[in-house]
């Protein structure tokens, strides 16, 4: 998508903090982190929501990228918390798909 943020990300036009590269998924710092480590997870190819997934590759390769964000960032051990917001009611602001990863101290329960 030609306006989308992370799109433009991917594509070199926005400057980001890669954490994590592959063929197919791209991670990177979260600008306005809600934890010590805050980075976010998106596939290379536009993909709106979780709603719109149907390469099942293109899920495994994310996983696997939160695995290897979560070793690179240290919180492998202790834990961190991946999160998806999908549409607008579950919070969905950019509407690429994208997982946060978050950690780096103890999250609290508090989902708002």
């Amino acid at each position: 998508m030609e306006n989308c943020i992370f799109c433009k990300i991917v594509r070199g036009e926005i400057p980001a903090n890669i954490v994590y590269e592959s063929e197919s998924v791209l991670a990177f710092d979260d600008v306005n982190p809600m934890a010590p480590v805050h980075v976010v997870v998106v596939p290379k190819a536009h993909v709106a929501t979780l709603m719109d997934v149907s390469d099942k590759d293109m899920m495994n390769d994310m996983i696997s990228a939160v695995q290897e964000v979560a070793k690179i960032k240290g919180i492998d051990k202790r834990g961190f918390r991946t999160v998806i917001n999908c549409n607008e009611d579950g919070g969905q602001v950019v509407f690429h798909l994208h997982v946060h990863i978050m950690g780096g101290r103890k999250l609290s329960d508090d989902m708002g």
